[in-house]
């Protein structure tokens, strides 16, 4: 298998994965911006984006990680196209508690890069939620 297969079958799956989780991926502007915000790394440009959707080029394993996490595929499958095994699937669905799954690094990171009215909104609404659910 070549390269320039390998890329535009992970563009496919890309593209096929975005349409699945209700995200425009004809706006590789739009897919940055929402990738950035779950990824704890340096954030990416659109013109990246728009190279990993035309199957131009691959990310890396970590970016990878995240779209995966992100798009709610596995890994395996989004870059190779291969079924992620039965086992690690029941092991990450044992271990995650709901749909979502924040990375530890990144919510800290993100929130300092927040202004100070914005970090006392997401306090409040992080205190509201608490109280709603019975644990505060």
């Amino acid at each position: 298998m070549s390269l320039d297969y390998e890329k535009s079958a992970f563009a496919k799956r890309l593209r096929e994965s975005l349409k699945r989780a209700r995200v425009d991926a004809g706006s590789s502007t739009h897919v940055a911006r929402e990738f950035n915000l779950r990824y704890s790394g340096d954030p990416v440009s659109s013109q990246a984006v728009r190279k990993w959707l035309a199957g131009d080029s691959l990310p890396s394993q970590d970016k990878l990680r995240t779209l995966a996490m992100w798009l709610d595929v596995p890994a395996p499958w989004l870059r190779f196209g291969e079924p992620e095994r039965r086992e690690s699937a029941a092991l990450t669905a044992r271990q995650e508690s709901g749909p979502y799954k924040a990375q530890i690094t990144w919510s800290p990171k993100k929130f300092d890069a927040l202004n100070h009215a914005h970090k006392r909104m997401v306090v409040e609404m992080v205190h509201a939620l608490l109280r709603l659910e019975g644990k505060q």
